[in-house]
């Protein structure tokens, strides 16, 4: 005998519905509620919930798959073929996934086991690192189709930049790489904008040198600093800089190698009648900072034109130019002239060289960051060399400008009458300080002081 219960809600004991039914629409559960089947039981009608149910143990060789389940598989010890399902029904479905990020090295093969993919009767193979493939089972005419991918990169992981070269140091999440000298910069692999893609820099051109004089000639001219560019550190921590980088983006950098060029310091020439020499150039990747100009010496050799222009020597004689040739920000200012006999000091990164007479000129100052973790000023420029009996002899000397400057040349009070200039400071991009005017008898030259060299330094956020 057949039963029937008619009834239109059944509620718990609380009384709340468990089974509803209105205008035939059938409620089952209420709101919160969890609709489990018991073990073992299953469902028709209702399509698959969800996609598959994930294997936690990895797969490291070939295997064939069961539908409704996804496998993570691993090729780091070689290739091998997942196969699909024979006789598979509509519906079927299997996912699979690069567990070592090694597909794109180690291909993963998908077995059709008779049936086609994507209407193809072959095989297909995954070699995309990363990569996750779900497949459905349609018919016997497309056989299996992929109704989702996708990989690691997809959904926005921080990648950053691996690079090698130079002296590496970090500081918190930022790797920096300094080169006092020549090497190469190399990016092994570039990360991406969740992590980093660019690098901020700091470079600095070798300084000019001072001129050197004789007790025939007048003071030298200090030489100028070397050219002096950076970016705003926006892309690598928010660490102090100088104004000359404020609006100046980080460079973008690729999977290569970088050759880097860092300038040697100018030298001051042994001839006393000519100008100091110039600094030599630093490079990294598009970005140039002029060699600093040499002091000058007499009427008729001025102050040479540079990243930041020679200071002059002599009545009359003229300053080097800075930003030379010109970028913006401007990497250098323009030495100071000699109007009476003292000499003229160097530009400075940030400052021009104070003009000589009727004492010599300072150096124009440099220009401070720490891009490198620690604040250091460079790009001095050179002071200018004083001439006999100003002012009294002995006393202190033109300074150099903050950032390595070299010192300018000062009368002795007693024989041998004369002090050379001062070299400027290594890997600053210092401008030499200009010799002093001597009355020695002995008729000896006051020498200028050598150029320092120049430095480039690049930071990147690396975790």
């Amino acid at each position: 005998m057949t039963s029937t219960i008619k009834v239109n809600n059944v509620q718990n004991q609380c009384g709340q519905n468990i089974i509803n039914e209105n205008s035939n629409t059938i409620t089952i559960g209420a709101s919160g509620d969890t609709i489990a089947l018991a073990s073992g039981a299953s469902q028709t009608g209702f399509g698959r919930t969800g996609t598959v149910d994930w294997q936690t143990t990895v797969k490291t060789s070939g295997f064939t798959a069961t539908s409704g389940e996804g496998y993570f598989c691993n090729t780091t010890s070689g290739a091998f073929t997942v196969t699909l399902p024979a006789s598979p029904s509509a519906g079927d479905i299997v996912a699979i996934k690069d567990y070592a990020l090694t597909f794109d090295t180690n291909n993963l093969t998908i077995g059709r086991n008779s049936q086609p993919i994507e209407g193809t009767a072959s095989d297909a193979k995954i070699n995309v690192e990363g990569q996750s493939v779900t497949l459905v089972y349609i018919d016997g005419t497309q056989g299996w189709k992929v109704t989702d991918q996708g990989k690691k990169a997809d959904i926005g992981f921080p990648q950053f930049i691996v690079g090698t070269g130079g002296t590496i140091t970090t500081s918190g999440n930022f790797k920096i790489h300094t080169f006092t000298g020549p090497g190469t910069f190399t990016v092994c692999s570039v990360g991406n904008a969740f992590g980093s893609n660019t690098v901020d820099y700091l470079v600095v051109a070798g300084g000019g040198g001072g001129s050197t004089v004789s007790n025939s000639n007048n003071a030298g001219g200090g030489g100028g600093a070397g050219g002096y560019r950076e970016s705003s550190g926006a892309a690598s921590g928010c660490y102090s800089r100088s104004p000359l980088g404020a609006c100046v983006s980080a460079l973008p950098v690729s999977a290569t190698g970088y050759p880097i060029t860092v300038g040697s310091g100018g030298s001051p020439t042994p001839n006393s009648h000519s100008q100091g020499a110039d600094g030599s150039n630093s490079v990294f990747s598009t970005i140039t900072s002029a060699g600093g100009g040499g002091g000058g010496n007499g009427p008729n050799n001025p102050g040479r034109s540079g990243g930041s222009g020679g200071g002059g020597a002599t009545s009359g004689s003229g300053a080097g130019s800075g930003n030379t040739p010109p970028v913006s920000p401007p990497q250098g200012n323009n030495g100071g002239s000699a109007s009476t006999t003292p000499g003229g000091g160097g530009g400075g990164a940030t400052a021009a060289g104070t003009n000589g007479g009727p004492i010599a000129g300072p150096g124009g100052n440099g220009a401070t960051s720490s891009i490198n973790g620690t604040p250091t000023a460079r790009g001095g420029g050179g002071g200018g060399g004083n001439a006999t009996g100003t002012p009294t002899p002995g006393a202190p000397a033109p300074t150099g400008g903050s950032g390595g400057g070299g010192i300018g040349g000062q009368e002795n009070p007693s024989s041998p009458y004369r002090v050379d200039g001062g070299a400027g400071t290594a890997n600053t991009g210092g401008g030499g300080g200009g010799g002093s005017n001597n009355d020695d008898p002995g008729g000896t030259f006051s020498v200028g002081g050598n150029g320092g060299s120049g430095i480039v330094i690049i930071r990147y956020k690396f975790q």
